[in-house]
């Protein structure tokens, strides 16, 4: 069984970029097409979402001043990986959270 990564950046307003993921346990399996199809569908623009709101970790600069800078996180994209999974919630879940947005 693979876990899930989700791989996304924090871009600020100089394109100054901080790369995260956050690893999901995927114990039943779901197909990264169908997880992709609904992260798709609930991002701003195609692009962006607010990784606070997301449940996962925020990547922002130690200096932000958030006034200039955005306060999105851009969807880099998501892969199958056998890394162990570091959320405690579950592909499942997550999917679940996102959906109810």
């Amino acid at each position: 069984m693979s876990n899930v990564k989700f791989n996304y950046l924090y871009r600020d307003s100089g394109s100054y970029k901080q790369y995260g993921s956050v690893v999901f346990s995927n114990s039943t399996e779901i197909e990264l097409s169908q997880i992709e199809s609904l992260i798709r569908s609930k991002l701003i623009d195609g692009t962006w979402f607010y990784a606070k709101e997301w449940g996962i970790p925020e990547l922002f600069f130690r200096h932000c001043d958030f006034r200039f800078e955005p306060t999105w996180h851009e969807f880099e994209g998501i892969e199958y990986d056998h890394e162990l999974a570091h959320s405690a919630c579950s592909i499942e879940e997550f999917i679940a959270s996102v959906e109810s947005r």
